[in-house]
């Protein structure tokens, strides 16, 4: 991908202060679209970016940094996950509150299709998570999960596929996905 950028600097602290400057707020967007709450998707970033500091000599190429800190970022939201323990409400007497009502339209289409998004099978969402959010290509997601770029370029067809049936959206030319990439 032509935007990421390669980082300058002769040293670890420079070379990591680029990679942060350049490439934040994608990391952000990133978690914060996985889990859904700014606080955490913040600590999730900076665990990320820890993370990064501590193993950026393993980082041979620049050009690679962007996919290497979105597998870094997935990686600590499944630790996240893997020691959560929610905590049990009784929600008898409590009272919900009717906030939506007065929200404009774009905010509930685009909830409607965060929700769709969320719905879907993770072989199908985390391959469209990549590619939308991360703006990421059909090799560069192969790469970061580990698959083959064909298994990709479909999972990435179906996951449109199936929104479009949720949303009731004919596709004249389906055929034409396909050779996207």
């Amino acid at each position: 991908m032509s935007d990421i950028p390669v980082l300058y600097g002769s040293n670890k602290k420079q070379r990591y202060e680029s990679l942060v400057a350049a490439l934040y707020q994608d990391v952000f967007r990133y978690a914060l679209w996985l889990c859904k709450n700014k606080p955490l998707a913040e600590d999730l970033v900076q665990e990320t970016f820890l993370r990064a500091w501590r193993s950026l000599e393993s980082l041979q190429n620049d050009k690679a940094a962007k996919a290497w800190l979105f597998t870094i970022l997935r990686r600590e939201n499944a630790r996240l996950y893997e020691r959560y323990r929610p905590e049990l409400v009784d929600i008898e007497g409590q009272v919900i509150a009717e906030n939506d009502e007065n929200e404009p339209d774009f905010k509930m289409d685009r909830d409607l299709l965060h929700n769709a998004i969320n719905r879907l099978e993770s072989e199908y969402k985390e391959p469209l998570l990549l590619q939308v959010i991360g703006g990421f290509s059909g090799k560069e997601i192969a790469a970061i999960l580990d698959l083959n770029n064909n298994t990709v370029m479909t999972r990435l067809f179906r996951a449109r596929s199936k929104l479009k049936v949720e949303f009731g959206i004919d596709d004249p030319e389906p055929a034409a996905e396909l050779h996207t990439e």
